[in-house]
């Protein structure tokens, strides 16, 4: 769902999250999410590292950024789009790189 048009208080399936639409939710549900609250305190990068190998090949690495506004909206974060956080999971991946 669009995050401008997120309401906390109805959010009641995956698609009422902010950017998740049915692929999103088809991807959240591979990974044994079927409802928002499965969402906390889930790991973001841990969640893109098994939906990689559930899918057999490695996924646009956009989706990070999909799965770290909804685990944060869950947190208590504001909604907020999902390239907000690109420049973060750039940065981490860059860390993880080098280490």
């Amino acid at each position: 769902m669009n995050p401008t048009k997120v309401v906390r208080e109805r959010i009641k399936t995956l698609t009422d999250l902010p950017n998740i639409g049915k692929a999103g939710a088809a991807d959240l549900n591979l990974l044994g999410i079927e409802k928002p609250s499965d969402l906390v305190g889930r790991d973001p990068y841990e969640m893109y590292a098994e939906l990689c190998i559930i899918r057999g090949c490695r996924q646009d690495p956009c989706v990070i950024d999909v799965f770290m506004s909804v685990t944060r909206f869950v947190g208590g974060d504001d909604p907020k789009p999902w390239w907000t956080y690109s420049a973060e999971r750039k940065k981490a991946m860059q860390g993880r790189r080098e280490a």
